[in-house]
This record gives C-alpha cells, sequence and structure tokens, in this order.
C-alpha cells in the first residue's frame, strides 16, 4: 500500500510499504478514506524529529471502511463506516474507566513515561503506524472505533477522531462562567473549532491570529478576532472590562512566533544525532512560550487557562508569581477522545452543522500530493488551514 512515512526533518515522502495484518484478536483492518493532516503532525516535521525512525507512518485523523476484523471485535464488523481515534485505548483500565482514555494503562508508553499510545506518533507515543495511508490497523478496535452513518459527507464525521473532541475538551476544561468570555489563542484547525464551540456554549469568544485567512474563517461563525500585532494581553483586557477574559484556549503550543532563543533551540536539537536529540527533549525547556505567556497575562484574575496546544519542554521556565498571585487555575492534556464521543456524535450528525464542520478544510488532495500540503500548512501559504488527504 502507499502511505507518507517520515524521512527527516522537514521531509516526508509517500512510499509503498507492506499492507498491515491482524496481529492481534482485538486489531481491525480499515481502508482509508479521508485522512487529516493535524498541526500537531508538524512538530513531527520540525521539532519532534529525534523520536522518529526514517520510514515511520505519519497521522492521527483517519476513518474509512471496516475490511476486517479480529475475533474479539464484536461492535463493528467488515463493511461498517467507522472514525478512528487518535488515542489507542483500551476502555476497561482504570484511567479508562475515569473517562482519561488518554491515560490508558494498558498502552502507556513507559519507556517515555508518557500517556496511552496514539496513532502516528513517534517513540513518545508508542511509534504506531499512522493513518495517513491506503489502509490503517487499528489496535483495540474492540473499544476505539466509531461507527458513524454509512451516508453523508466524511468531513461531517472526520474530525471526530481528533479535532472536534480536542477542541470540546479545549473549552470545556476553560469552563468560563454562563454567559462569560473566553479568549482563543491562534485559528488553525483546533482553533477553529475551539472557537465555535464556545459560541455554540453560549461565550463571548474573541481569537486572536496573526493570518487574516484564518480570522475570516472565524468570523464567518460569529466569532470576534484581532491580530496578534502589539500587546495583545492589554488589548484583551480593553475588549473585557479591563480585568480579561474569564478563560483563555492556548490553541497554538510549543512553536510560537516570537521566541528567538526557543528557535534556535528547536533547530539545534532537530540536528542532534537522535539519542542526543531525544535526551535534549527529555532534560530540556526548548518550547516557545509565546502564546501561553501572552495566556497569562490576559486572563483575568481567579480565571482559567486551557492548554490543547502540544507542549513538549521538560524545563521551561513559567512565571510562578503571576500564576499564584493571579489565582489562575491551569488545564491541558491530550484529549480524552471517546470520552466525548456520546455528546459529539448529534452535533456533527446534525444537518443544521452547528458546529461548523463542513466549513474548516481548505485544501482536499489525494494522499500523492501530502508531501507539498505539509509544506503549505506549516508556512501558512494559499490560505492553508485544513488539510485533508485522500487516500
Amino acid at each position: 500500500m502507499k502511505a507518507l512515512t517520515w524521512q527527516g526533518k522537514r521531509s516526508v515522502s509517500v512510499e509503498e510499504v507492506p499492507d498491515p495484518r491482524i496481529q492481534e484478536p482485538t486489531d481491525a483492518i480499515v481502508r482509508i478514506t479521508s485522512t487529516g493532516i493535524c498541526g500537531s503532525d508538524l512538530h513531527l516535521y520540525e521539532v519532534l524529529g529525534p523520536f522518529m525512525d526514517k520510514g515511520d507512518i505519519i497521522g492521527h485523523e483517519p476513518m474509512g471502511i471496516v475490511e476486517e476484523v479480529g475475533p474479539a471485535v464484536t461492535h463493528i464488523t467488515a463493511g461498517d463506516r467507522v472514525v478512528i481515534p487518535f488515542n489507542v485505548s483500551c476502555g476497561h483500565c482504570f484511567m479508562c474507566k475515569q473517562g482519561l482514555q488518554s491515560q490508558c494503562e494498558t498502552t502507556q508508553v513507559r519507556e517515555y513515561n508518557s500517556g496511552a499510545a496514539f496513532l502516528g506518533y513517534s517513540r513518545l507515543y508508542g511509534s504506531v503506524p499512522g493513518g495517513q495511508a491506503e489502509y490503517l490497523r487499528v489496535p483495540h478496535a474492540d473499544y476505539g472505533p466509531i461507527k458513524v452513518p454509512q451516508t453523508g459527507e466524511d468531513e461531517r464525521y472526520l474530525y471526530l477522531s481528533d479535532v472536534v473532541p480536542t477542541a470540546w475538551q479545549a473549552v470545556k476544561y476553560a469552563a468560563p462562567p454562563e454567559g462569560g468570555s473566553l479568549a482563543v489563542l491562534g485559528l488553525g484547525p483546533i482553533g477553529q473549532m475551539s472557537a465555535r464551540i464556545g459560541r455554540h456554549l453560549g461565550y463571548r469568544v474573541i481569537a486572536v491570529d496573526p493570518v487574516a485567512e484564518r480570522r475570516a474563517m472565524a468570523e464567518r461563525h460569529g466569532v470576534e478576532t484581532m491580530d496578534s500585532a502589539g500587546d495583545v494581553a492589554e488589548r484583551l483586557k480593553d475588549l473585557t472590562d479591563g480585568r480579561g477574559p474569564d478563560a483563555v484556549v492556548d490553541a497554538v503550543g510549543m512553536e510560537a512566533h516570537g521566541s528567538h532563543v526557543a528557535g534556535a533551540a528547536h533547530k539545534a536539537v532537530g540536528l542532534l544525532p537522535s539519542p542526543l536529540g531525544r535526551k535534549a527533549m527529555e532534560t530540556a525547556g526548548v518550547d516557545k512560550l509565546g502564546a501561553l505567556y501572552t495566556a497569562i497575562d490576559a486572563v483575568r484574575r481567579g480565571g482559567t487557562i486551557s492548554l490543547s496546544g502540544v507542549y513538549g519542554g521538560m524545563k521551561d521556565p513559567m512565571p510562578m508569581l503571576t500564576l499564584f498571585d493571579k489565582q489562575i487555575q491551569l488545564r491541558m492534556g491530550q484529549c480524552n477522545v471517546r470520552y466525548w464521543t456520546d455528546e459529539l456524535l448529534p452535533l456533527v450528525d446534525d444537518p443544521s452543522d452547528p458546529l461548523g464542520v463542513l466549513d474548516l478544510a481548505t485544501h482536499r488532495v489525494p494522499l500523492e500530493r501530502a508531501p507539498e500540503m505539509y509544506e503549505t500548512f506549516q508556512k501558512k501559504e494559499d490560505g492553508c488551514i485544513k488539510v485533508v488527504l485522500k487516500p
């Protein structure tokens, strides 16, 4: 089969690789019909290379048609249309029963002290072959896959794999008061959906992004926007009675603009041989923290910051005096996809499309064009906000 493989820093290519096969009774094989490029995939492309191996299959936002199931899989069968959550979780361990599927004790990657394995995302999360491919082996398919209707556009359901539940969790963790204000930093796919979910839940949403096309998309869904020029925190305070928003979602993460020192650290780590690069990532603070610092400055006293953007540094400097003095609550973590499925499936299945899932993808291309789309997405060119690949 054809699959998108990691070859090195800023280098991915579509290659012929062996077809996946059933290895465990709880496996399924799915023929992929649509699969997204996620903003966090760009971290593999740029920063997390030391944890990648040449030939790794990337991608964690797939859906498709079940081709085959193992004997322990009973809730789906060949011919079913399914979305695959990016978490690889068992559904029956202590953590899964707490609704913390991203911490699944059955698939935790203990070598790196990481949480649950997930699809297509480096040694840190189990080196599980990903979904930017023609076919995918789905581990723990007796629990994970989400069965969806056979009719309707793929994009109505595709984002249940990651984007919609990640954004939903981000807003739920932010927990503004009823009718309160929510700032969203970054209008990539997760920021776009977080802003729309905030509006759907009745909050005043102000989103920040330097790219005009991204702001225009958010504005179509009733979101107030601003660019990132000047002192963003002060501008947000000016819009919220001088106090700052009740809650802030940081949908940017480790590759925020504006930190030249951290940017140099990213480049240096990426140039190290893999074992040395992994050690540097495990023991050093190499995140660009511009978005997080803005969130801390902007949020009102007693407010909440929700981190959905990925961070990877182990020694990042944090303004503890400000966090303590402002009585800020901080929530974060990989999304527990299956925990939110029952709430979200009716929303994406609603013909009125209340979350605007059909207005997110800006580029739909064959799998063969994935390498060029990684570059376009990273550079924010051609109005690129969300890429859907069609194997």
